[in-house]
């Protein structure tokens, strides 16, 4: 038997594993920071035994209130997941499964792999809507990539995405690639729509180092690049500040910044109510691309969320914060779940990576319900 996790995106250190049935582990910290909660390790050589998991530093893990009610992601062939039975109790996770494959991974949630990104990139390239530019590098000197989607125009919009600033948050990316492929597919009228009068600027992964490394939250240097938008560097945050240098030379009309939340089962959209200068107009646009997405998504709400920031309160290193305040344009953060989504569970699967595509392809219906107001 043994427990690995010296792969892409892997994190987890074994406290002891023995024929008793019990496995030990521990959560490793992102470099240079307290955060940690992702995990992602395989178990080989287990095949048909009953082996029960304990993550014994749960407990002190950056959102101990996420693991109320959350189940283990598992897989035999690391494209489907599935959900197992987990309990969180004494500051344990605790889940037991019987193993029914040589290799069996198991994650926090469905990992995104950079080798699936460098497909990502490699496929989306060869549309003739898309165009790749690194704009950058990281600490760790990876590539950032951004696609270029549309051809500018008299009179067309911008539009910004990013996703997974958090590399923990993977559903992030399963939602960039939905949203990506749909945006490439010829047959579907709605982009073809909105490129007409749009032009999508992408950066899908926000966060190669700590995507690589098996962060949670943070880059290579420790840094949570969520809090540096204000004052991005190139010693601390070089991955915000190439993509602040870029959109100074294109402007922005439209922010849209893609993550998952630890804690809340459901899918919700924070918006820059707090910044200086909210005006009803700010409001009127982003309750109705809001209103949009539901009408469009059952997996979408509006009842639960984050509070919103007293006025003039809003923290400005934050993206959706900043981008409103510095751009003017309409900015929100999209949070998708880790657990399931409460208002239309899977009790299977959970909260998925398919969910979180089709989530991420659904964005292009509510840009376009308020493409006119921007």
């Amino acid at each position: 038997m043994r427990i690995s996790s010296q792969f892409d995106g892997g994190n987890i250190r074994v406290v002891s594993a023995d024929e008793s049935g019990d496995i030990r582990l521990k959560i490793r910290k992102d470099a240079g920071s307290a955060f940690y909660q992702w995990f992602y390790f395989r178990l080989s050589g287990a095949a048909g035994q009953l082996r029960r998991f304990v993550i014994e530093n749960a407990g002190g893990a950056a959102y101990v209130g996420g693991w109320d009610g959350y189940e283990v992601c598992m897989s035999s062939d690391r494209e489907t997941w599935s959900r197992v039975e987990t309990r969180f109790e004494d500051g344990r996770l605790v889940f037991e499964t019987l193993i029914s494959d040589d290799a069996v991974w198991f994650a926090y949630f469905a990992p995104y792999s950079m080798e699936r990104h460098a497909t990502l990139i490699a496929v989306s390239q060869f549309s003739p809507r898309a165009r790749l530019d690194v704009i950058g590098e990281t600490l760790d000197g990876r590539d950032m990539d951004r696609l270029i989607i549309g051809e500018p125009g008299a009179g067309k919009k911008t539009l910004w995405i990013t996703a997974r600033q958090h590399p923990g948050e993977t559903m992030a990316e399963w939602a960039a690639e939905g949203l990506i492929h749909r945006l490439l597919d010829d047959a579907d009228p709605v982009p073809r729509d909105l490129l007409d009068r749009a032009v999508f600027h992408i950066v899908p992964n926000m966060n190669p180092d700590g995507s690589f490394r098996g962060h949670l939250r943070t880059n290579a240097k420790g840094v949570n690049l969520n809090r540096e938008w204000d004052k991005a560097s190139t010693e601390n945050s070089p991955e915000v500040h190439c993509v602040l240098h870029e959109m100074a030379k294109t402007g922005v009309d439209l922010f849209l910044d893609m993550h998952g939340d630890e804690a809340l089962p459901y899918n919700f959209i924070a918006g820059a109510e707090g910044v200086p200068g909210w005006t009803a107009d700010d409001q009127a646009r982003l309750d109705a691309y809001k209103s949009a997405l539901m009408a469009i998504n059952p997996d979408f709400q509006v009842a639960r969320g984050y509070p919103v920031n007293a006025p003039g309160k809003a923290d400005l290193s934050i993206a959706t914060n900043w981008m409103r305040h510095h751009f003017g344009c309409l900015a929100m953060t999209l949070e998708m779940p880790f657990k399931d989504s409460a208002i239309t569970p899977d009790e299977e699967e959970g909260w998925s990576p398919e969910r979180s595509m089709k989530m991420g392809a659904s964005q292009l219906d509510a840009i376009r319900a308020v493409l006119d107001q921007l």
